[in-house]
C-alpha cells in the first residue's frame, strides 16, 4: 500500500501503518495476502481522489480490486498467504518452518512484494481509466455500508469498498472483517496505542464477527455463493445481505 500510494504521490502514513494488521492474511491467519488488502485500499483511495464520495468511486474501487485479484493470481498463482508460503503462521510445524526457509520463502515474499507493487500501480491506473457502465445505486458494497455505519470519513468509505466479497468479490476471507480491523487499527494509532498481530489476543471485532457468522471466515461460505459483478453484489446488499454481520461489526463495544 505504501509503495502504491507513493507512486500516486499521495502517501497515507497512518492508514498504511494500520493495514499492517492484515499482513499474513489477517494477522497471520493465512487468508488473502496482505499485499491484496493494501492494494485494494490504495485503489480505493485513488478512486476517491478521482471521483469523490459516492457510488461511482465505490464501484470503481471494487472493479479495480477485482483486477488486482486477477493480476496477483497470475503472478503468485494463489491469493491466500498460507498457500503461497505453505505455512500455517499461527501454529507452524518445525517441518513447515524448515521448508519455508530452505525454499527461500522470505526472499520470495520480498521479491513478490517488489514485483507486485508496480503491477498493482499499473492495474489500478488501467482499471480506473476504463469506461464502465453507470454505477449501481448505493450501497455498492458491504464494506462501504459498514464504513458508513461506523461513521468513518468519506475517503475511508471509498477505500474500503474494494474489500467487498472477500476483496474484489473473490469469495475469500470476509472483507467486512478486514475493514473493521483496519478502522480499529487507525483509531488505536490515532490514540497513541500499539497494534497487535496476535489472533489469540481477544479482539472485539473478531469476536463480534465470528459470533455473527457461526465461526466462518470466508465470504463464499458465509453467504453460500459468489458474486458475478458489482451490480450483483450491490443488489445483494440492498436486499439485506450480510446485515447481521454489518450490524455486529458496526455496534459499539460494550463498556
Amino acid at each position: 500500500m505504501a509503495v502504491v500510494d507513493r507512486s500516486f504521490n499521495q502517501p497515507l502514513e497512518l492508514e498504511e501503518r494500520a493495514v499492517m494488521q492484515l499482513a499474513g492474511g489477517i494477522m497471520g491467519s493465512g487468508y488473502q495476502c496482505g499485499m491484496l488488502w493494501g492494494g485494494a485500499l490504495a485503489a480505493g483511495a485513488q478512486a476517491y481522489r478521482l471521483y469523490g464520495a459516492g457510488a461511482r468511486a465505490e464501484a470503481e474501487a471494487l472493479i479495480a480490486s477485482q483486477k488486482l485479484i486477477e493480476t496477483f493470481h497470475t503472478r503468485a498463482r494463489e491469493i491466500n498467504c498460507s498457500e503461497i508460503t505453505e505455512m500455517e503462521w499461527k501454529k507452524p510445524s518445525k517441518g513447515q518452518v524448515v521448508k519455508f526457509f530452505a525454499k527461500g520463502g522470505p526472499i520470495g515474499c520480498f521479491r513478490l512484494a517488489a514485483d507486485y507493487a508496480q503491477i498493482a500501480f499499473d492495474t489500478i491506473n488501467h482499471a480506473l481509466g476504463e469506461k464502465h457502465s453507470d454505477a449501481p445505486t448505493q450501497p455498492v458494497s458491504c464494506t462501504a455500508l459498514l464504513a458508513q455505519k461506523m461513521g468513518v470519513s468519506e475517503m475511508y468509505v471509498a477505500m474500503a469498498a474494494g474489500l467487498a466479497g472477500g476483496i474484489g468479490l473473490s469469495g475469500s476471507a470476509c472483507g467486512a472483517l478486514g475493514a473493521a480491523i483496519w478502522f480499529k487499527g487507525i483509531d488505536t494509532l490515532k490514540n497513541g496505542g500499539k497494534l497487535s498481530f496476535d489472533l489469540t489476543v481477544p479482539s472485539a471485532e473478531l469476536e463480534k464477527f465470528l459470533a455473527s457468522t457461526d465461526y466462518e471466515y470466508e465470504c463464499a461460505k458465509i453467504v453460500g455463493r459468489t458474486f458475478e459483478n458489482v451490480a450483483d453484489h450491490s443488489a445483494f446488499v440492498r436486499e439485506g445481505g450480510c446485515a447481521k454481520i454489518i450490524e455486529a461489526l458496526a455496534a459499539p463495544r460494550a463498556a
